[in-house]
């Protein structure tokens, strides 16, 4: 790991040591930075971010940490005795840092799973749609004429194919939390 204060970050950030650091950053496993600005944070993660094409995680739990939680691509905050600011900045809210670890491999499998299967879902039931109209264009001989009513329409996509979706979301677990929090290489699949 790589252990970096906020007066050596200052000096790192520059333009002519940037390549150098991350580097250096890539060999770690973990980089802490501490007694850093609220904008040393957010440059950092925007760097991260830009320029090893990574996906970032900002974890905070004050005011301080809020423009680095609204650069990373998820922002977690913790309540803390600073107050909600990172909280109210951020994607998730965690009471005790000591959660992120269900967060991230219980809670991310979870919903990363179910939203890979809501957009197959989604695909599957307009193309099931859209080929329906396409073979009565040739029942119709191509005319235009309408196969269905408005309402049949706005009904299909409102109740008839919303309620699946709800019942996945809130239901459906692949894993159970137990086995995601014993193994943590599934997060990685």
């Amino acid at each position: 790991g790589l252990v970096i204060d906020g007066r050596t970050l200052e000096h790192v950030l520059h333009d002519s040591l940037q390549n150098i650091f991350l580097e250096l950053t890539e060999k770690c496993r973990a980089v802490v930075c501490c007694r850093a600005t609220p904008l040393q944070k957010s440059v950092l993660v925007r760097l991260v971010r830009n320029k090893l094409k990574a996906m970032t995680l900002a974890v905070g739990d004050g005011a301080n940490d809020v423009s680095m939680i609204q650069v990373a691509d998820t922002g977690v905050g913790i309540l803390g005795q600073e107050g909600m600011q990172a909280v109210m900045a951020s994607d998730f809210a965690i009471s005790q840092f000591r959660h992120l670890r269900k967060l991230l491999l219980v809670h991310g499998h979870w919903c990363y799973t179910r939203l890979t299967n809501m957009v197959l879902y989604f695909f599957y039931k307009n193309v099931a749609y859209v080929n329906l109209l396409f073979w009565y264009q040739f029942f119709c001989g191509f005319s235009g004429t309408s196969m269905t009513d408005y309402w049949i329409l706005i009904l299909f996509n409102l109740l008839f194919t919303s309620v699946p979706p709800i019942i996945y979301g809130v239901f459906d677990k692949d894993v159970s939390a137990e086995i995601l929090m014993q193994l943590p290489q599934l997060y990685m699949m």
